[in-house]
């Protein structure tokens, strides 16, 4: 079993002079992969704000040449593309808005096919507490939105990922789409029917589970082999911290066991960029080494 990092605040996709140094950091800390975030490229204000992507609207030569160094560096230092993000949200109710949106999604699992990046995380649409969708009209918004997305994903060997996700409405958190894991296994199976095949699965976020107040083994139970990836992260039932693990209150024994008798044998990858801006630069090495840690000690109690 192999381990993996978020490469948010260790490699930007916004800034590429430092790209070998931050897969060097990555590598020299003991990961073995990484979760790109390509969403950097076009964050979630600039597309609730209608703002339009110039990099998403570059030829796919264009793209394609701008990820060469990172394929590079990453083969340099041992490093396999193993998920991404795609940009999020990834629906508004607008045009040409939602065009470009869309377009970006089909640019992403691109580059996902040109870097080997098996698995893509494309957010399910929700919107707030208050003005949240009607169960129906979501499912109708959301299964069309995959469904156009199966062709690149096909084109491409990709696979797209749905995620639990949460809402927040005056300082309380609410389970929002997929926070409920029978929902997420209705989506799944539904849209790997319309694919024909297996192109769709979902990725298990630990601190979205926890705010969403989930039992964290029963809801990997219930997903059993549509679990195909995980954003490993802790908080402290309040907010969205991405912290690392045993900072914060996710029950990790109960995480480790669902993991262990599901039988998964995926890899361990950690969301927890946020953790590492509390440290200062000069430990950041420090700090990757002993998420590392962690995650081997989760390997050896799931495989042992």
């Amino acid at each position: 079993m192999k381990i993996g990092v978020q490469t948010a605040n260790i490699v930007s996709v916004t800034d590429p002079s430092r790209i070998e140094e931050g897969f060097r950091l990555i590598h020299e800390a003991g990961f073995d992969c990484v979760d790109f975030n390509i969403d950097g490229l076009y964050p979630y204000g600039d597309i609730v704000k209608g703002v339009r992507p110039e990099f998403f609207d570059k030829s796919d030569e264009e793209i394609l040449a701008y990820f060469a160094p990172y394929k590079a560096a990453a083969e340099k230092y041992q490093v396999a593309f193993h998920q991404a993000h795609a940009p999020f949200p990834t629906y508004v109710a607008k045009e040409p808005n939602d065009a470009l949106v869309l377009n970006s999604l089909r640019k992403t699992i691109m580059v996902c096919g040109y870097l080997n990046c098996r698995y893509v995380v494309v957010h399910p649409h929700f919107l707030g507490y208050h003005d949240k969708l009607p169960p129906e009209e979501e499912w109708r918004v959301n299964i069309e939105r995959y469904s156009l997305l199966i062709d690149e994903a096909k084109k491409h060997d990709v696979v797209i990922c749905l995620e639990n996700m949460f809402v927040s409405n005056r300082g309380r958190i609410y389970g929002a789409i997929c926070s409920e894991m029978s929902e997420a296994v209705r989506y799944i199976d539904a849209l790997n029917e319309i694919a024909g095949e297996k192109r769709f699965a979902f990725c298990f976020d630990t601190g979205h589970s926890l705010l969403a107040s989930k039992d964290i083994y029963s809801a990997i139970m219930e997903l059993g082999p549509r679990l195909a990836i995980l954003h490993i992260h802790d908080n402290n039932g309040l907010q969205d911290q991405h912290l690392f693990p045993y900072t914060g209150i996710v029950d990790w024994d109960r995480f480790v066991q669902g993991l262990k008798d599901v039988g998964y044998q995926g890899v361990l990858s950690f969301e927890t960029a946020n953790a590492l801006n509390v440290y200062p630069a000069a430990v950041k090495a420090e700090a990757l080494k002993l998420l590392s840690a962690i995650g081997r000690d989760f390997v050896r109690r799931i495989e042992g």
